[in-house]
């Protein structure tokens, strides 16, 4: 039971952002994925959700044995991969309960009007983990929400949707160490349950809180280097410049 890429070279608008990548993430795993600002990371998260602007020219995308290529991303979501984005968009108009009410309905066969008290009774039982006032499930999403807020709202999100792999898309970014802390709490908790989780960050800070089962490196496109916890712990001390020889990646 896996969450697996296989030799995926990948383009957006005719430019090649991903090149023969294979990774697998396995159920109740944690796979971090590190690289430099540009190496492709997002572009990987993108291609295994199906965004449209992304072609995969070669390889494949399986969920449990079974490829994902041809599935548009709401397909894939309810097969059980859900990617929590690096930068979360608001949502006029809808609110955070709603919204998590609307999609666990939709996922797991409820009533999109009638909204099952016992999912909204979960996300409330989670606000304390991800450290999020009561209120804000009232709140228009993301609308007002700081940046720590937004990652911290995704998170909840994951936590009652429960999908099989969550990819996470730097978690980390612009929280403070406050905000890291109850990120990682959420993702032990996704762990422990059993979803496989592809935690895909610049730094090392919040491996400190989650300790990963592999470390994969990505420059331009490709994973060149694969190993435990240490391996970040080498990158914390020496950066990227050993890969890129003091440049930067290829792909978004």
């Amino acid at each position: 039971m896996a969450l697996e890429v296989i030799d995926v070279a990948a383009e957006v608008e005719g430019r090649r952002v991903l090149d023969g990548v294979t990774l697998r993430v396995e159920r109740g795993s944690v796979v971090a994925l590190m690289g430099p600002n540009g190496s492709g990371k997002t572009s990987l998260a993108y291609v295994i959700m199906g965004h449209p602007r992304y072609r995969v020219v070669r390889g494949d995308v399986r969920l449990d044995g079974e490829s994902l290529l041809g599935l548009p991303p709401h397909e894939r979501a309810r097969r059980g991969v859900m990617l929590a984005f690096q930068e979360p968009v608001e949502v006029k108009g809808v609110r955070l309960s709603s919204l998590i009410a609307a999609a666990h309905a939709r996922l797991y066969g409820g009533d999109l009007t009638r909204p099952d008290p016992k999912v909204l009774e979960e996300a409330r039982g989670y606000l304390g983990l991800v450290g999020l006032a009561a209120p804000m499930l009232d709140r228009e999403v993301n609308v007002g929400f700081s940046g720590g807020e937004r990652k911290r709202s995704e998170m909840l999100q994951l936590l009652v949707l429960k999908p099989r792999y969550a990819v996470l898309d730097e978690p980390d970014s612009g929280l403070d160490v406050d905000g890291v802390r109850a990120v990682a709490r959420a993702i032990e908790v996704m762990r422990e349950r059993g979803t496989g989780i592809l935690l895909i960050t610049h730094y090392a800070r919040i491996l400190k809180f989650v300790e990963p089962d592999r470390v994969l490196v990505m420059v331009s496109g490709r994973i060149v280097e694969e190993g435990g916890p240490e391996l970040a712990e080498r990158i914390e001390r020496t950066g990227y410049a050993p890969y890129t020889g003091g440049s930067g990646g290829g792909g978004r």
